[in-house]
């Protein structure tokens, strides 16, 4: 194929290519993933007002809350159409994570609690978890040498 017939083909393909909307798209995923953190903050304000906890104690309730909520959102089927219209804005880390785990639990539940569900959750979620282990692995190496390099 010749350089002119690529430049053609590409303003031919234009023509039957949905228009994209990114400030449209960017505005909703902003104020979706800005209420989901929204409600984890307020979450985390009724776990220190009603119990006898800080800040820094409140974080692992809110978390467990927040993966709890969107678990059962994603069981029920609204966290899809909320990824539906708000696209990026709902992987905010805990909330997708727990979706992205859920779902695949969910597809797979006809094959059993452990080659179904078992099996099939960390597919996706695997692979997460492994690099986030290895990122932090290696950070904390360098760190480790950073400061042995200054303190000596």
């Amino acid at each position: 194929m010749s350089k002119d017939e690529q430049k053609q083909y590409q303003k031919n393909i234009k023509l039957y290519q949905p228009k994209s909307h990114i400030f449209k798209n960017g505005v909703k995923a902003f104020v979706v993933g800005g209420l989901i953190c929204t409600l984890g903050h307020g979450i985390s304000q009724i776990y220190m007002t009603y119990l006898p906890i800080t800040q820094e104690e409140a974080m692992s309730p809110t978390l467990a809350t927040l993966i709890l909520l969107a678990a059962l959102a994603t069981g029920f089927g609204v966290y899809d159409k909320l990824g539906q219209f708000a696209g990026a804005g709902s992987l905010v880390p805990v909330t997708g994570f727990s979706n992205a785990m859920t779902s695949a639990a969910l597809e797979h539940k006809s094959e059993g609690l452990v080659f179904g569900i078992g099996a099939n959750m960390f597919k996706l979620t695997g692979a997460v978890i492994a690099f986030g282990v290895l990122s932090a692995y290696l950070v904390s190496l360098t760190r480790l040498l950073v400061e042995m390099l200054i303190n000596s």
